[in-house]
């Protein structure tokens, strides 16, 4: 019995770590860093752009899309990774037209479409700001396997933050096939080097 016990608390400690590994370096299976059987990441979604339009999932599929989950209020993380995406778009010069950087809310309580617009504006005019409804944003939330959880928080605006992982999702043209990720630590060059090898090969 004990043996058994131990088997099991081994075996559990084990998909933790792998689950840490996962949140921390950015690297799903399947994806272009990992090189291991692929896995599911993506899948059909419908949600307002600043304007009013809706944008799915199909919307842009004759480019590469970056796709990112975050929210306006997000102290760290969120700029930080939507800076890095607006340099290697600069860097990128006239490809960067092959390329479309997506900002989903996981906070539409408060990301309203014209919030969402002013704000990717401030970074780059070219990243589109996404928000939905409540159900909308957990549905694409759970096809890009994003974790996101709403945290209490007294000094925040309405009392809370909004815990999610950072993850960039590279989703290629045509077929909008997930193929690599980037994330936090992932700098605006290294970003731009690895798109022009995609767009390349393309």
């Amino acid at each position: 019995m004990k043996a058994t016990r131990n088997l099991l608390i081994g075996i559990l400690a084990f998909l933790v770590l792998a689950g840490v590994l996962v949140f921390v370096s950015g690297i799903w299976p399947g994806s272009e860093e990992g090189g291991v059987a692929s896995i599911a990441i993506g899948g059909p979604f419908s949600l307002e752009a600043p304007d009013g339009t809706t944008v799915t999932d199909k919307t842009y599929r004759n480019q590469w899309q970056l796709i990112y989950f975050g929210y306006t209020l997000c102290p760290d993380a969120c700029p930080t990774t939507l800076n890095a995406i607006a340099g290697a778009l600069q860097q990128l010069g006239p490809l960067a037209n092959k390329v479309q950087p997506i900002f989903i809310s996981i906070d539409p309580a408060r990301d309203t479409p014209k919030v969402m617009g002013q704000y990717v504006k401030a970074f780059d005019p070219r990243i589109v700001g996404l928000t939905g409804s409540p159900d909308a944003i957990d549905s694409a939330a759970r096809a890009f396997r994003v974790y996101v959880a709403k945290v209490p928080d007294k000094e925040a605006p309405n009392g809370y933050l909004m815990d999610h992982s950072s993850v960039i999702y590279v989703m290629r043209p045509g077929d909008g096939h997930f193929v690599a990720t980037f994330t936090t630590d992932t700098s605006s060059g290294e970003m731009a080097e690895r798109l022009k090898k995609f767009i390349a090969n393309s």
